[in-house]
């Protein structure tokens, strides 16, 4: 069964600034993937209804993220 979170984030006035460095789409299409020149790694999902939600917002790096790829099996 699978589960749905809704992701919140909590800021001030002024919400942060993510400025999309690099994109990539999983292989299911499900989701995307995309970095910020911020550093920051976001996931969205993907409906087939063509609609983008926030999934989850990982922060830590501390250059912009300018490449994404998927590990191998």
């Amino acid at each position: 069964m699978k589960v749905s979170i809704q992701a919140v984030a909590v800021w001030g006035k002024i919400a942060p600034s993510h400025s999309i460095t690099a994109i990539m789409i999983t292989d299911d299409q499900q989701t995307i993937v995309t970095g910020s020149q911020e550093g920051q790694i976001c996931l969205w999902d993907f409906s087939s209804e063509l609609k983008v939600s926030s999934k989850e917002i990982l922060f830590g790096h501390t250059a912009s993220v300018t490449c994404l790829a998927k590990a191998r099996d």
